[in-house]
């Protein structure tokens, strides 16, 4: 009778021989053009005294060097691995990770969790810059325009956590007149003089709740709950504005949770609830996300930041400062979607030198037949510059009527100058040229146009056409490559800090695995995808 076959943790005992084979140097098992020794050599030469700074030198030293650490993280990355036990897998597993690691013990999940999440995260922007000047010391970049677009991506929290401002606004003041209502009572029965104003409405609340436990100690009241019980009215003032303290402290947390925004998400109160992409079955998902912008130069990410804000418009000026700030250097021109587009942007790249390449908004709208028969459309009016009046169908003169200014979100101020036609009365266009029940209106912002025509004609020649052709490819390509070559769709970490942390890590990924491609096609020192000649 066979004895029974018994397991154990430990598999080598098994029984089975196996033969050591050589060579045991893993330099010989990586390939002379593999990624990973670019990887390495790129990232050698940095200046990684920030990192160590984050390190205590009275503490013990780490179990891998934080250099090394980096090295693992950047590679994990360009190869589509962002967990981190994920990440410990591939070290214990993948020769390329051991390589990187060079006879260190490869670190758990729980260390390198912890030194991407708190280690990494003051050093991993100035890290991503020093490489994007070696890439300028070899001249990969062109250093002649540069091409921006953002997209949405998913946040790692609940989308069912939201908190949306109007709501809030709306309960708050239900229970603001509650309030009022409970003070008059308690004033006519403790003969006080209480009152509550919006603007210290809390601290008007924790006033009434000291007094009523004063009031409490002072009478010795006894407080009884359950069924049967009767409460005193001590006891029933004192719990009924304690509920009230204790929901307008929440209504102030959430109101300082919204910084600006409309709403905010409880798991991630950094996260936006913003309409991301449609789905297959055309359905635009409301979802908590940050609004990633990036920039490109001769196909390498050379800048990238995280907003809050679901309207690319308001991120153009912010992010072009911080682009130049970090690069050391303004690009004579910035090539951008019609997304973009504002008299802010406008105003702030003339102020600086910079050539703006924007599509305008209605740009694909002009070359409809539909928009071009509209009589409705300040475009389709005839317009005399001497007397500043523009013509309608009917040929009646709009005139300006006053000068209004008008505030942006920023901050900025623009001029819009008001036109108002002579008299619609009983005019056989009104139906199709306004809705109006009075005269038509025309609120026109002169700097606006101008500066609009500017980009326009910049666009249409023979340089526009290249830039647009080349930011369709290059950093519309680079987001096409994250999302669905990196799959990279939804972040892992919480917070706009860890978040940006996140995405540069992928975008030093993305860069190095770009530069190892053009390496090995023989295209280093290219810049832009020439035009396609015509026959």
């Amino acid at each position: 009778m066979s004895s029974k076959l018994k397991y154990h943790k430990n598999y080598t005992e098994f029984g089975e021989p196996y033969q050591l084979v050589l060579p045991l140097n893993l330099e010989s098992l990586i390939p002379d053009d593999d990624s990973v020794r670019l990887l390495s050599h790129e990232l050698e030469d940095l200046d990684y005294s920030l990192l160590y700074q984050a390190y205590s030198a009275k503490g013990r030293n780490p179990a891998v060097d934080p250099k090394t650490m980096f090295k693992i993280l950047t590679y994990a990355y360009s190869q589509n691995i962002y967990s981190s036990r994920k990440i410990e897998t591939a070290c214990k597993r993948d020769i390329n990770f051991m390589w990187l690691l060079a006879g260190q013990k490869a670190p758990d999940h729980s260390t390198i969790a912890r030194f991407r999440t708190g280690f990494l995260a003051d050093a991993c922007e100035n890290l991503f810059y020093q490489m994007l000047k070696r890439l300028e010391k070899a001249g990969e970049l062109s250093k002649e325009t540069v091409f921006i677009d953002g997209t949405k991506l998913e946040a790692c929290a609940n989308k069912y956590t939201f908190v949306w401002k109007k709501s809030v606004g709306k309960w708050e003041e239900k229970m603001f007149q509650k309030i009022e209502e409970a003070i008059q009572l308690l004033n006519r029965e403790y003969m006080q003089s209480f009152s509550i104003a919006l603007e210290t409405r809390t601290q008007d609340l924790q006033k009434i709740v000291r007094f009523l436990e004063e009031c409490c100690q002072t009478e010795s009241t006894v407080f009884v709950y359950g069924r049967g019980k009767r409460k005193s009215r001590n006891q029933r003032y004192l719990e009924l504005f304690h509920r009230f303290l204790e929901r307008q402290t929440i209504y102030d947390w959430h109101t300082a949770s919204f910084q600006g925004r409309n709403n905010y998400c409880k798991t991630d109160p950094d996260a936006t609830f913003m309409h991301m992409k449609d789905d297959h079955m055309r359905n635009a998902q409301l979802k908590p996300g940050y609004n990633v912008q990036i920039a490109v130069d001769s196909e390498y990410i050379v800048a990238t930041d995280i907003f809050q804000d679901r309207n690319d418009v308001w991120t153009l000026v912010p992010f072009l400062k911080t682009m130049e700030k970090n690069l050391g250097f303004r690009y004579p021109s910035i090539t951008a979607d019609s997304g973009y587009e504002s008299e802010e942007a406008y105003t702030y790249l003339r102020s600086v030198k910079q050539k703006p390449y924007i599509k305008p908004q209605t740009y694909e709208k002009w070359k409809k037949r539909s928009f071009k028969q509209d009589i409705s459309k300040r475009e389709n009016m005839g317009y005399d510059e001497k007397t500043d009046t523009y013509t309608c169908h009917a040929g009646k003169a709009l005139s300006p009527v006053f000068v209004k200014k008008q505030k942006s979100k920023s901050g900025y101020e623009s001029e819009v100058t008001v036109y108002e036609c002579e008299d619609c009365t009983n005019c056989p266009y009104k139906e199709k040229c306004t809705k109006a029940k009075g005269n038509k209106r025309l609120y026109i912002s002169k700097s606006f146009l101008e500066k609009r025509q500017e980009s326009y004609e910049n666009i249409l020649s023979e340089t526009g056409i290249q830039y647009r052709m080349n930011r369709s490819i290059q950093v519309e390509g680079a987001f096409g490559v994250l999302k669905n070559d990196y799959e990279f769709q939804r972040f892992l970490l919480r917070g706009k800090t860890k978040v940006k942390l996140e995405i540069l890590l992928l975008c030093m990924g993305y860069n190095i695995n770009k530069l190892h491609a053009k390496i090995q096609k023989e295209r280093t020192g290219s810049y832009l995808f020439p035009m396609k000649e015509t026959a």
